[in-house]
């Protein structure tokens, strides 16, 4: 199983999608939102970013909190974090700005897989290893197409296109960061610590986000219109 969950038989698919997207150097663009003042430009998208995670993304929220599972000391869940939000800016960006347009088909089952690779991590791997930083990055750049397409649907204003495109990232790293201080306060903070952490808490929880993860994948693989 160690070997299954290996970095290298995650990178070439990941890549491989990065590098399939199609380059079209436009953008939806939201005519109401270009006649508005930047003070509503900034938290009209500010708050879209926060809802995309809380209370709409949860399978966002899974991801974050599989993460947290594994390690729930801050310090330590907070470099995964870092990791997963610079990827995630990077493919954001490139995808809001029209360099690649990512495939929903194959985005949307990578994230469920990303999130079940988590998951199966905390159970069979146990402790944080080094390739876990790679992994979170790599996955990250497929969360932030996740995030793009969604961002997509609402459009960006030209004249304020990066001012928009940055609060909307703000209000994602804000609804990550209300996943961590969550998670932390009722699971890190009560019972990290205690000998049977990962029997009672890391083990069960981790195994129902694998399975729900699993079933997203086969929905939006077979199912997804």
């Amino acid at each position: 199983m160690k070997k299954f969950l290996s970095i290298k038989y995650f990178l070439l698919p990941v890549f491989l999608l990065i590098f399939s997207c199609s380059p079209l150097f436009a953008h939806t663009i939201n005519y109401n939102m270009e006649v508005k003042p930047v003070s509503n430009v900034i938290s009209f998208y500010t708050w879209l970013g926060f809802q995309h995670i809380i209370p709409e993304g949860f399978d966002h929220i899974l991801f974050v909190f599989g993460l947290f599972l594994m390690d729930p000391r801050i310090k330590s869940v907070v470099m995964q974090a870092s990791c997963f939000t610079v990827a995630h800016t990077v493919t954001l960006i490139l995808s809001s700005k029209g360099i690649i347009i990512p495939p929903s088909q194959i985005v949307e089952p990578v994230i469920a897989i990303s999130i079940a690779f988590v998951a199966l991590e905390n159970i069979f791997i146990g402790e944080l290893k080094p390739w876990r930083y790679t992994i979170v990055f790599l996955f990250g750049l497929i969360h932030g197409m996740g995030f793009a397409t969604a961002l997509n649907e609402t459009g960006l204003p030209r004249n304020t296109f990066y001012t928009s495109l940055i609060s909307f990232n703000a209000g994602v790293e804000l609804g990550q960061i209300g996943v961590i201080l969550i998670a932390y306060l009722l699971v890190g903070k009560l019972f990290s610590k205690e000998t049977w952490y990962r029997k009672r808490i890391v083990y069960p929880l981790s195994s129902l986000i694998a399975l729900v993860a699993v079933y997203w994948t086969v929905e939006r693989i077979f199912y997804s219109s």
